[in-house]
């Protein structure tokens, strides 16, 4: 499988050293509009350097392009690299969030269905070995009927932001989606948000969920906390019993109700994830195996709809905070 990473800041250049270690994966071609980075990295890889997508597409024909690039609000320049992959007949791994513009971000979930290819999105929290631990114990029954997910994940992130909605939109696709991977579809959302002292975005949200099947939930988010551990936690609970995944990979606990025995994944000290990287190299992986066994579009996990609907539910938070606290349906926003 030939692969082209496109944006060769710090995520592209992870993308591209992943896509060297896998096997049956050969990277061919690194593109970016700013030079140095482009011949940098083509350097470090040993491959081809363009400056220019759509001449990269042309003459190395890929079968799957990264899309890596960033723009206003991180994402605006999602858009017109992933068409141009896509027109080229490859499929796409899109940086979170897919878009910034929900038009554009349901145009290229369209275009990608149209020509039968696959998009995925970038949505690398959940991919770690607890998660999917996580997963298998609902699955397998063994927390119920689902009651309530909480969802929280903070990150020290200052300086200047292009819109005071930067935090919402550029943080929150991975807790929607991890919320969305254990309790589905989410029918209707309650956003508060403040600007914390000296801040012109809202650097803190609190967000009510409730979803389509009825259960309720919340996310908490912050870029006001300074990086360090723990970060991330998502407790999903039900009749039978209650879960907990703990920053990402670290850890992921099952409270049997009625039960003093708790069972607990916990990431090994060898041949477990060594740092954030490794959600990376699961996610990309992941996608590649998918590929390689031909799998449809529809059911690619991780998906671009999914990064969609997750984006989806962010642009619902941040309409009612503009309507000061009301709740706000996800369908009536753009479909």
């Amino acid at each position: 499988m030939k692969v082209c990473v496109i944006g060769m800041g710090p995520i592209g250049n992870t993308h591209a050293q992943i896509y060297q270690a896998i096997p049956e994966v050969t990277l061919v071609g690194v593109c970016d509009l700013i030079e140095d980075r482009a011949r940098q990295a083509g350097k470090k890889f040993g491959v081809d350097w363009y400056l220019n997508a759509v001449k990269m597409l042309d003459e190395l024909k890929p079968d799957l392009v990264s899309v890596a690039t960033g723009g206003y609000e991180y994402a605006s320049d999602h858009y017109e690299p992933t068409i141009q992959a896509l027109d080229a007949g490859a499929h796409v791994m899109c940086e979170k969030p897919i878009c910034n513009d929900l038009v554009k971000a349901e145009e290229m979930v369209r275009t990608a269905r149209e020509r039968g290819l696959c998009l995925a999105v970038d949505l690398n929290h959940r991919f770690t070995p607890a998660a999917r631990t996580a997963k298998k114990w609902q699955n397998e029954g063994k927390i119920g009927d689902l009651l309530f997910i909480n969802m929280n994940l903070w990150i020290g992130k200052f300086g200047s932001f292009e819109s005071e909605f930067y935090h919402l939109k550029a943080l929150n696709p991975h807790s929607v989606d991890i919320v969305r991977y254990f309790g589905g579809d989410v029918a209707e959302v309650q956003c508060f948000a403040m600007k914390s002292p000296g801040r012109d975005l809202y650097s803190t949200q609190s967000m009510n969920l409730r979803f389509a099947s009825g259960l309720v939930g919340h996310i908490t988010s912050s870029y006001d906390i300074e990086r360090g551990h723990p970060m991330e936690r998502c407790e999903v609970a039900g009749t039978a019993g209650r879960l907990l995944v703990d920053d990402m990979w670290r850890e992921a606990t099952l409270y049997p109700a009625g039960d003093l025995v708790k069972q607990v994944y916990t990431n090994p000290v060898f041949g477990g994830f060594t740092g954030f990287y490794d959600t990376f190299a699961d996610r990309i992986e992941a996608f590649v195996r998918q590929l390689l066994a031909g799998a449809s579009p529809d059911e690619i996990d991780g998906s671009g709809q999914a990064g969609l609907e997750a984006s989806r539910v962010i642009h619902a938070a941040i309409e009612s905070i503009r309507r000061k606290g009301q709740p706000v349906m996800v369908s009536e926003i753009i479909r």
